[in-house]
């Protein structure tokens, strides 16, 4: 990913922050030497030996699978709040832009299993039920309904190799252009220009 020194976040903390608050994700190789992409969660976590790793699980209808061990090198994307800025915001002349947040995970993948996918499944679901009135869990799940569910998928994790983080949040201008930037992001009342906003109000780089 291209990333201007200005923008690139370099905070491993942070990071690993924005990719547990921001885990759906996409997840890119390539199947027949063409690249394929698929829209799952992808759960931040730790293996046995104490790497960070990615945990996720796809259909098995979904050929991507098929091609996993040939794939030297997966690619997951995450984005966060994004938001156009108007140069007419500026004090000067200038270019309209646009301020976001993203994420890219490179890795190696292998297919995970039995107690292993069993366990990344029980993560993924309670972290998702902790606010439900009346929490799912898969220990109770039926034994047919679960075992008929993970006969339809594969799962996997990813060791992650690098991370390249792109935080662009007006890091090329004065405070008195980030202040009206970031006014107007909040008068002009959308979830994500407001997300933008608290993100230039708090980032530090």
């Amino acid at each position: 990913m291209y990333i201007p020194t200005l923008f690139k976040q370099d905070n491993s903390e942070e990071v690993k922050a924005f990719l547990r608050e921001n885990s759906f994700g996409i997840l890119v190789s390539t199947v027949g030497a063409k690249p394929w992409a698929t829209h799952i969660p992808l759960e931040l976590d730790r293996n046995a030996a104490g790497e960070d790793v990615l945990l996720g699980h796809i259909s098995r209808g979904n050929k991507q699978w098929r091609d996993f061990s040939i794939n030297e090198e997966v690619l997951a994307i995450f984005s966060g709040p994004h938001a156009y800025v108007s140069s007419s915001w500026y004090d000067h002349e200038n270019v309209p832009t646009w301020n976001y947040i993203a994420v890219h995970v490179y890795g190696t993948l292998r297919v995970i299993e039995g107690e292993e996918l069993l366990n990344s499944l029980k993560k993924l679901v309670n972290k998702y039920e902790a606010a439900s009135t009346h929490r799912v869990t898969v220990e109770g799940m039926s034994k047919k309904l679960l075992e008929s569910q993970l006969q339809g998928i594969v799962g996997f994790e990813i060791k992650i190799t690098s991370i390249e983080a792109a935080y662009k949040l007006s890091q090329n201008r004065d405070d008195h252009n980030k202040e009206r930037i970031i006014e107007e992001l909040i008068n002009r009342g959308d979830a994500a220009s407001a997300a933008i906003a608290a993100r230039m109000k708090s980032y530090k780089s």
